[in-house]
């Protein structure tokens, strides 16, 4: 039998290399295995994120780029708006009006389509910062949009589901408001007015002041 000092190392066996190689092979498993936890639990994450977003949060997501975005509505009309504010069923910002923005009101329920470039898919997709909905924002409806523009007795263009009406906003009700037409541009004054509309909520597509 050999003999070995006690200064002299131990010599390498081929069994101890081998379970030296099993060892980092468990290791490396293990971590491959962790690795692919963690990107399927990114990736479920990311899928109840995405389930979670609603088409208004989008929207306002794709116009932080500060670029319009091309709202389809239900008549087939396209209007490029650089959105700036929404409530609970919609949203407003300017469109082009000659050298000067003119407001719009657009209910998210007359959204038919939302045509996004490149980037602003991208951003659309991203999470929105809380503050860019005010919480008491988030629960304003249309109806409180009407009411301030009835308050002010701003001449609107009403863009309904049965054609265009311009006029003044004289009452809101709970589901339709009251619209003296007369031309776009005068004033409300009785002698200008041909009529009365009720415009049932549903009906309106979008709303230019």
């Amino acid at each position: 039998m050999e003999n070995y000092d006690v200064g002299r190392p131990w010599p390498v066996t081929v069994a101890a290399v081998r379970w030296d190689e099993l060892f980092a092979d468990i290791e490396g498993q293990l971590e491959h295995e962790l690795d692919l936890e963690q990107q399927g639990l990114a990736a479920e994450e990311e899928r109840l994120r995405l389930g979670r977003l609603v088409l208004r949060d989008r929207v306002l997501a794709m116009a932080r780029g500060g670029e319009r975005v091309s709202l389809v509505l239900a008549d087939g009309e396209t209007v490029a708006v650089r959105v700036e504010s929404a409530g609970r069923d919609w949203v407003a910002g300017e469109i082009p009006a000659g050298s000067a923005g003119r407001a719009v009101v657009v209910p998210l329920a007359s959204i038919a389509g939302v045509l996004p470039g490149h980037e602003q898919l991208e951003l659309g997709l991203r999470p929105l910062p809380a503050e860019a909905v005010p919480a008491l924002a988030a629960r304003l409806g249309l109806g409180f949009v009407m009411r301030d523009l009835c308050r002010r007795r701003t001449g609107v263009e009403l863009r309904t589901r049965g054609g265009i009406v311009h006029g003044t906003i004289d009452r809101v009700a709970r589901d339709h408001l009251d619209v003296a037409e007369h031309d776009a541009g005068a004033a409300r004054r009785d002698r200008v007015v041909r009529r009365i509309r009720l415009v049932p909520f549903d009906a309106i597509l979008c709303v230019r002041a």
